[in-house]
Formats: structure tokens, sequence, C-alpha cells
């Protein structure tokens, strides 16, 4: 059972900017260390946002508010991979909606990873565009889940 706990931590530190990992399972302490050698320079840091201008053709989701012609638009991409959650609890309303005007810090959505829920915060203010991923589904490492402009 440890195994596969340890695998989990590897994928995590394969696919995120975390150069090393401690854990402890059952009185074995584990340190996984990524080969500093290949880090690719442009991976951002893990649990926080990604800001990047994109060709506003080649989006679509859910959400989509028809053709957009703005380049302006940023997308925020997942830092991690996992579960898209649009609210906190399944009763409770979503962080934010399509139109909604956010600000600098505020909580956008909940990528859930190896049952650790992480609450995905914007660095920019503006308004929600368009929200990319449906409630629930999985996302990956750096996929788009919003545009704010």
């Amino acid at each position: 059972m440890w195994k596969n706990k340890l695998k989990d931590l590897i994928y995590i530190l394969e696919h995120s900017d975390v150069n090393e990992i401690e854990a402890t399972f059952w009185g074995r302490k584990y340190r996984v260390v990524k080969n500093s050698n290949i880090i690719n320079p442009e991976i951002i840091p893990a649990y926080s946002t990604t800001l990047q201008h994109q060709n506003p053709t080649q989006l679509t989701g859910p959400e989509s508010t028809g053709d957009i012609s703005d380049e302006s638009a940023i997308e925020i991409k997942s830092p991690m991979p996992g579960t898209y959650y649009c609210s906190p609890s399944p009763e409770a309303p979503p962080y934010v909606s399509v139109g909604d005007r956010v600000s600098e810090g505020d909580s956008l959505c909940i990528v859930e990873a190896m049952k650790i829920m992480n609450e995905i915060e914007t660095s920019v203010t503006g308004v929600v565009k368009e929200i990319l991923v449906e409630n629930g589904k999985p996302v990956e490492y750096n996929q788009p889940l919003f545009r704010i402009e």
C-alpha cells in the first residue's frame, strides 16, 4: 500500500514545479527529489495561477460567450493535475460565474489532488469571460480553466 502512495507522490513531483517531497508511511521516511538538471525553466510554481496570452480562436468551453475576438483575455491554468470543482461543496454556489468581476487573490475554484482540496486563486483583476472546465471533470497540469479580461 505504501508503494502506491509513493507512486502518487512521484506522479505529483513529475507534474509540478515541486522539486522535493518528503513523506512518512508507516514509520518509514521517504524523500523524493527531482533531478534539477532536467527542470523546464518555463514550469510555474505549484499552487499558483498561470497567466498566458493565447489565440482566442483556439479556446472553447462549456460556458463559452460566443465569438471571441478580443486578444486581451488572460488564461488561468491548473497548477496541478486533479479534479476541478466550481464550489467548496456540492450544495454551495460556485465561486465564480461568467460575467463575475474578480480581484487579485479571489478564489476561482478547487482542484482536488490526492484527496487534498487546493483553492485556486486569481492573480489578476478582471471579468470572468469563460469557464473552460465542467464541474467534477479531471484536469491536467497547465490546462486552461478560466479566461479573464
